[in-house]
């Protein structure tokens, strides 16, 4: 995944498709949520002496991501049916 995302990044960049300062931010911001993110589940892990705690929330992330992506899907979908925009369905009987 590393090496994907990585060659992501380098193709990007030789696009000039890559904002730098965005880039560098989002850089500082990812590393500074991981180290937060650790200290803190490590606390977590001490006080509850359980390391159980993890699947919870990674359970709990999962579930909110899916929650929000479904709430956002059926939106999307409700708009384009309402402005009566092509969703990519085609006919069952005929090729176009």
């Amino acid at each position: 995944m590393t090496f994907s995302s990585s060659l992501s990044v380098v193709e990007f960049y030789l696009l000039k498709r890559f904002p730098m300062p965005f880039a560098l931010y989002l850089t500082g911001v990812s590393v500074l949520a991981g180290f937060w993110g650790q200290y803190f589940v490590r606390k977590l892990i001490t006080i509850v002496g359980k390391a159980s705690i993890i699947v919870f929330i990674l359970s709990g992330v999962i579930f909110a991501s899916a929650l929000t992506m479904g709430v956002i899907g059926i939106e999307t979908s409700i708009r384009m049916i309402s402005n009566h925009e092509f969703m990519g369905f085609l006919g069952f009987c005929g090729s176009n």
